[in-house]
């Protein structure tokens, strides 16, 4: 018995759910000569069904950066099941990008324009010994940090927002004005903290911009109503350095009911 979404010829839109370390890799778009995750997504793709396949992701990873709940989406022809795609990319892609699941979507799914809000987690390791296994995974900073001044600062990031003074040069946007649905920093064992931000979306280098003037918060070289007037002020200059992206995750990318898989 045919299934109405398995008829030949016809294409089907699959989503995917990627994890990935992006420690080898100069972020998720595409590029003419550097490695990237969509590059060797598309590759195996290619391999797999003899097309060439564009796959849209929820949105741009940095190079270095990492992703727990990446999504794209892609279609094809191929009379090929998405539990057998989930398979035979995890066969073909390196071992550090892994396809968690493979599912068919609605026909109108946009895994980039359906995004209704994501999640980021920033890892720092505040001690003064590093670690060797956990180098890639987190930004060490040997000076204790003031978490109690940080989580004060935190909160005027909450709500909606001008997030120019965080935003990286270039930053491909229509404009700078973001919503923070939720933000805090949270102590962890051995030394380490996560800083964790839900938005309904992010400008280039925005998390970690946040991060590096947050961290100036805790060195006690700003204080939280500095902060506060560094973010009104959408002067980039006067915000701290971009922390490094090793210490940066998306965690979760949540969708408009209307847009969810089958």
């Amino acid at each position: 018995m045919f299934r109405p979404d398995f008829l030949p010829n016809m294409k089907k839109n699959f989503k995917l759910l990627i994890e990935y370390d992006g420690s080898a890799y100069h972020g998720w778009q595409i590029q003419k000569t550097d490695r990237t995750i969509q590059g060797e997504i598309e590759k195996a793709l290619l391999r797999m069904t003899g097309e060439k396949i564009r796959i849209a992701g929820s949105g741009r990873t940095d190079a270095g950066v990492h992703a727990l709940a990446q999504v794209a989406n892609f279609l094809c022809a191929k009379n090929i099941r998405p539990e057998n795609f989930c398979k035979g990319l995890d066969s073909i892609l390196p071992e550090d990008i892994v396809i968690k699941s493979c599912v068919l979507a609605d026909s109108k799914f946009h895994a980039r324009y359906d995004v209704e809000s994501k999640i980021y987690n920033y890892r720092i390791l505040n001690r003064k010994i590093p670690s060797a296994l956990d180098r890639n995974y987190s930004w060490l900073i040997r000076k204790k940090l003031d978490t109690t001044s940080m989580k004060l600062a935190i909160r005027h990031i909450l709500g909606r927002h001008d997030f120019h003074a965080f935003e990286g040069a270039g930053s491909p946007r229509s404009n700078s004005i973001r919503t923070i649905l939720q933000a805090d920093l949270i102590k962890q064992k051995n030394g380490y903290l996560t800083f964790e931000i839900e938005g309904d979306g992010f400008l280039k280098f925005m998390v970690r911009n946040i991060i590096g003037t947050l961290v100036e918060v805790g060195l006690k070289k700003i204080t939280p109503d500095d902060f506060k007037k560094i973010l009104l002020s959408k002067e980039r200059k006067l915000a701290g350095a971009t922390a490094p992206p090793q210490g940066l995750f998306l965690m979760n990318v949540k969708y408009q009911k209307r847009a969810l898989p089958f």
